[in-house]
Order: structure tokens, then sequence, then C-alpha cells
């Protein structure tokens, strides 16, 4: 949500931000307009209100005087009802001001690149040397199809397309990668451990920038309750409607968590294996911090995702996103892109972004100083993938792969796979 007093003062600066955002004939003329016809409402019931409880004094004289106040009563309903009318116009003219608002992309930070899509991206660093094989190399979904332990065909007979179901060691993989990046996250870099829900009512979507632009994106139930896309939804959300103790901040929360996205405007692409898929694991980290914590935390948080692909021994780059390719809520994000052999190219494996107080506002979530609890700020927000699992165990595949179809265990995953060395038929 965004700032109405930073528009107010910033009408032409905010409208820029918006176009970055690739809202090109975007401009702040019909937020003003209702702005202001809510603030003149706002006044008038104000002044109404202050007419009434006038009025009300002066019954009670009149009564304890045992005076006639028929005048004053009738004056009395004529304003209540004008007050009525004027609230209800009042709710209207808010109701209008929030949906705009509430469907407005966060603000870029200053130095994030101004472009329209992934072409204007920045490489910001990168890590690992791309591996060097003696024959062609295999996608994940061959060699998982080879191995017998990669079923995308019965999946899709169980539950349709884009799902896909694991066997033998590639599911012991998918346990051994969670359990791997949950210990570090706890005992590396002081997160919290969360178990949560994986359905949620509308308003935390909502608090966290989900609804109202993407509803068809995410699952919903019959009983009005939504399938997370992310535990990015859960986490942000542990600290809804709070006001927290500047000195508690930050607070780091992970969470292996099940996802669920309808990709809706994905058909054709990455049709086949798990790139893109309706339901995956993702190991999330989310941040709560001060306004002067967050952009150290984004490259703190940045360098923890960073962490479990150079213990696995992955080749990636880390890639500034600009203006028009960042998510909804992020004011600044870096994705990490791992190196996939089998398709020859560097693909999404993390993201982690700042979202400000964008989320805050929504949620209606503060902190204050000891020095001075009277003045409240809102608190700012931040997420990360590290990382999503289904994109992991490609990566693994592809880039630990052998002549014979078999595939080697990274070092740092052997003792969770009970001491296995290999992946093999």
């Amino acid at each position: 949500m965004h700032d109405i007093e930073y528009i107010r003062k910033n009408p032409e600066e905010f409208a820029e931000a918006m176009k970055s955002r690739g809202m090109k004939k975007f401009t702040a003329k019909e937020i003003l307009e209702i702005d202001h016809e809510k603030r003149a409402l706002t006044t008038k019931l104000q002044d109404l209100n202050r007419q009434c409880n006038g009025i009300t004094e002066e019954i009670k004289k009149l009564k304890m005087s045992k005076s006639s106040c028929e005048e004053q009563t009738e004056a009395s309903k004529n304003i209540t009802n004008k007050i009525g009318a004027i609230s209800l116009k009042e709710q209207i003219e808010k109701g209008k001001l929030v949906n705009i608002l509430s469907n407005l992309p966060n603000i870029p930070a200053q130095d994030v690149p101004i472009g329209t899509d992934e072409n204007s991206n920045v490489e910001v660093r990168r890590y690992g040397e791309k591996g060097q094989f003696d024959f062609v190399p295999m996608s994940h979904y061959k060699l998982g199809e080879r191995l017998g332990l990669m079923d995308s065909e019965q999946a899709a007979k169980i539950s349709g397309s884009r799902f896909a179901v694991l066997k033998g060691q590639l599911a012991r993989l998918e346990r051994a990668l969670v359990n791997f990046m949950l210990e570090m996250h706890v005992n590396e870099f002081s997160y919290t451990e969360v178990y949560h829900p994986a359905l949620v009512k509308n308003e935390a979507m909502y608090n966290v920038g989900q609804l109202p632009k993407f509803s068809n994106d995410s699952y919903l139930t019959t009983d009005e309750l939504r399938l997370i896309p992310t535990g990015e939804v859960v986490l942000t959300n542990l600290v809804a409607d709070k006001i927290i103790e500047e000195k508690e901040l930050p607070i780091r929360f992970t969470a292996y968590s099940e996802c669920f996205r309808k990709e809706a405007g994905s058909a054709g692409r990455d049709t086949r294996g798990m790139i893109r898929q309706h339901q995956f694991g993702k190991v999330e980290l989310v941040s709560i911090t001060t306004e002067d914590q967050s952009n150290d935390e984004l490259e703190r948080m940045t360098n923890v995702a960073e962490e479990i692909l150079k213990k696995l021994e992955l080749p990636y780059r880390v890639m500034l996103l600009c203006s028009g390719d960042m998510g909804f809520a992020a004011q600044k994000t870096y994705d990490i892109e791992v190196w996939l052999p089998g398709q020859n190219k560097y693909r999404e494996i993390s993201s982690c972004s700042n979202c400000g107080a964008f989320q805050a506002r929504r949620m209606n979530t503060k902190y204050f100083s000891e020095t001075d609890k009277k003045v409240k700020k809102y608190v700012h927000t931040l997420n990360g993938s590290a990382l999503a699992i289904g994109r992991t165990i490609i990566a693994i595949m592809e880039n630990y792969q052998n002549p014979d179809g078999s595939i080697t265990i990274p070092n740092m995953l052997q003792k969770y796979m009970g001491n296995d060395t290999v992946i093999v038929k």
C-alpha cells in the first residue's frame, strides 16, 4: 500500500515511478481527486459532529432547567441524518481510494535500473565455473525418466499437467535438501524455524500484495480459503497488526512450504519437467526490520541464499532486476540464477526482495524505539527463496550428471542420503 501523503506532495514523481513499473499512461490525477473529495467529506463530518456535540450539551442544560428543547432536538435529528449520509459518501470515496492504491505496485528503490523486462536486468556477480562435459548433457526430465525416478506421465493421469512424482533416491534427495537448507538457516544464520498452514484467509493474501491484483493466480477453496503461492504469505503475516519494540528487530523466520500456483500466464512455457509446476516445495526466508536495517538485510538474505549454492558447488549468477521485471510488492530484488547445462542457460532458483513499508502499511505493522514510544514507524519486510527445492534438484541432476545417466550426489548432501554417493537406476 502506498503513503497517500507522499502522493499528495509528489504526484509527478509517483506517476513516473508507476510508469517505470509498466503503467505507461498513469497519472496521479484520479487518486488526488478522490482523495480531495474524501478529505472534504471528512472535514464536513468533523464540523457536523462538533455541531451535534454542541446541541447535545445545550439540550442537557435545557432539560436540567426544565426548559423546552424541541427546537434543539429537531436540529439534532437533522444533523444526525446529515452525518449518516455524508459518512456513507466518505466510506464510498475511501473504498475507491483503497481499491486504486491496492492495485498499484511498489515504488522502485533509487538504485533499481529502469526497464520493461528481463533484458534490462543487471548482472551483479557470478560464482563458480560451468562444468565441462565430454558428452552432450541431458535435461533433468530425460535423466529422471531414464533413471525411472521421475514420473510426469503418471502424475498427469493423477493430477493433470504441471505435476511430477519423484521416487526412490530423487524423493530422498528432496527431503535431504529441505533438511540441509533448514539446518543451515537455523544453525548458521539464526533464523527461527516455523511450521505453518498451507491455507490462508484472503486478508493474509491481501496483506502481502497477492490480492486483489493476482486473485486468479491462486487456488481458492469453496470455504474462501486460499492455498499459499509462497511461504512468504504466512511468515510475513506472523507480525500482522502488531506493534514491535525496535530492540526486537530484525526478526528472521524460515520455513519449508508446499506452494501452489495456477501458472495462469505460462501456457506453453516449461511444460516438461519440474521448472514450472502447480505444486512445488520451497524453503522461504522472511525478515522484519526497521527502515534503516532493510537495505543491509537484503544483501545479507541474498548472501544466505548464495551460500546454499556455494556449498552445493553449483555455478550461478546474481541479477539486479529492473523496475519492470520486479514482483508487485518489491522495491528492490535480486534474482539468483543457477546454471543448467541441460538447457544451456541460467534459470532463476531464488528471488530475494526488499518490500520496504509497502506490505507493513497493508497489514498495519509498526515499531517504536525505547527512547520515544510515541513515534511509531512502519516496519520493513523482506522475503527470499533459499531455495526452491524442485529447481535445486534440477540443478543437481544436470550439473552432476555422468555419461551413464547416473547422478553424483554433492558432498554436502551425502550424509543426508545415508552416505550414498551416486543416484542410479
